[in-house]
């Protein structure tokens, strides 16, 4: 019998046809290479992953696991022969405890339906990527995404409680749990977090909720150069905590304007946003303007409606820099002090290849979004930016990833990241949950 026989026996949806095959090939991220995929299987249970891993890896066939493929790194790229297998509709919230404050899920429950299902009950699910409304919670604890609340709140992997997960072998294990405090042996939990599908397939997880925050309080401030702004976000963090410190440049700020005529200050060299939800936040408002000493213009507002207002030209970032040409979006972070460093850096490497780079991004974290525009003529030169970026980041100290994930995008640059001898150990740790290096190969790792 051939594997796609056995395969159609195991599985109860099982695609062959190529057209579908393609869509289901790649993520978001522009200029990837994927492979051509054998099959497409769309699991429905724990016992069908189960079953399938199993099958794959006896005859040694590659599977790359896929939610709803809104990754940014090519994590979920098809390779050659491999099947895909889509967890997307593996999406039941199990259940919501109140009295722990957890909710148990299963992967394919996107973040902003739990984030709706958990309010209702007057919880709070902080992680707040961009995707939230369609990305998956499998696929944000893969990545170990993050998000503007990060700053305060920390990324996904803070967050999550116990996982159930499936090795490669088809054996399921079940990591974590529900109670705060656990030491007993190694935490296989903060490991699978972030391992982008290449240790196990996540199938469920708990995760961890909080009360309702109050109400944010915003202010908006723009400031002549990126150095002004930055300045103003460590005097921001010496004098409270905010929920959220954003950042625009004025090459995104002119984008934004472009697309929307909010009335942004064009002639800006940076634009920063924050919230807080701290118990007084008027004064916090009061403190944090007078943090941004050397903004040129500054407004701010406890009216939460208002803030959302506020904050509509930061969501608006990506978006207006796609109208420019294709993007290829960049993920780095550097320590918050190397903020208007890297910023600088940035802008002599748009000059230095002569294409339109927007960088926006966490500024409180030191996680930067530099956005690189670019048309079929400018391709080489958008691909030779983005390398110095990287390389620019890792100069100051940073990292090549600060929440989209490796992917095949970073590989090329995870040695000089984490040291030969650190990369051989993940290695030696993906042998051990997979023998037979069937899941997601030539990925993150």
């Amino acid at each position: 019998m051939s594997f796609l026989s056995e395969l159609r026996r195991t599985a109860s949806d099982v695609v062959t046809d190529p057209q579908v095959l393609t869509g289901y090939s790649f993520d978001q991220m522009p200029l990837g290479t994927a492979g051509t995929p054998l099959a497409l299987v769309r699991a429905g249970s724990v016992a069908e992953v189960s079953a399938v891993l199993a099958l794959a890896s006896a005859h040694r066939v590659p599977v790359v696991t896929r939610g709803a493929g809104s990754g940014l790194a090519g994590g979920a790229n098809a390779v050659d022969g491999g099947i895909v297998l889509s967890v997307a509709g593996m999406d039941a919230i199990l259940s919501i405890d109140e009295g722990l404050r957890t909710a148990t899920v299963q992967c394919g429950v996107l973040g902003g339906d739990l984030a709706v299902a958990v309010a209702e009950r007057g919880l709070w699910y902080p992680p707040d990527p961009a995707s939230k409304a369609f990305s998956t919670i499998g696929g944000n604890i893969a990545t170990n995404a993050g998000g503007g609340c990060c700053l305060k709140y920390g990324v996904t992997g803070d967050h999550v409680a116990a996982l159930t997960a499936v090795l490669a072998s088809g054996e399921v294990i079940r990591t974590g749990g529900r109670q705060r405090k656990n030491v007993a042996g190694l935490d296989l939990t903060r490991l699978l977090v972030g391992s982008e599908g290449t240790l196990a397939v996540i199938v469920e997880a708990t995760l961890r909720l909080r009360a309702a925050p109050l109400p944010p309080a915003t202010l908006v401030a723009f400031f002549g150069t990126v150095q002004d702004a930055a300045e103003a976000v460590d005097a921001i963090e010496a004098r409270g905590e905010p929920s959220l410190l954003e950042l625009m440049d004025r090459t995104t700020v002119g984008a934004v304007e472009r697309a929307t005529r909010m009335g942004l200050d064009t002639d800006a060299g940076a634009l920063l946003i924050v919230q807080t939800d701290e118990p007084d936040p008027a004064a916090a408002l009061r403190s944090y303007a007078e943090a941004c000493a050397k903004a040129t213009d500054l407004a701010h507002t406890t009216d939460p409606a208002e803030g959302e207002q506020f904050l509509a030209a930061r969501r608006q970032a990506l978006p207006a820099l796609e109208r420019l040409g294709s993007t290829l979006l960049d993920d780095v972070a550097v320590p918050r002090t190397a903020l208007a460093e890297m910023i600088t850096e940035i802008q002599v490497i748009a000059e230095r290849y002569a294409v339109t780079i927007g960088t926006f991004g966490h500024a409180g974290d030191g996680n930067l979004h530099p956005t690189i525009v670019f048309t079929p003529d400018t391709e080489a030169a958008a691909r030779a930016a983005f390398v110095d970026i990287v390389h620019a980041a890792l100069t100051l100290g940073g990292t090549i990833t600060g929440e989209h994930g490796v992917g095949t995008l970073k590989t090329p640059y995870l040695t000089a990241m984490v040291g030969p001898v650190e990369r051989a150990l993940m290695g030696r740790i993906k042998e051990a949950f997979d023998p037979a290096g069937v899941l997601n190969p030539g990925k993150a790792l």
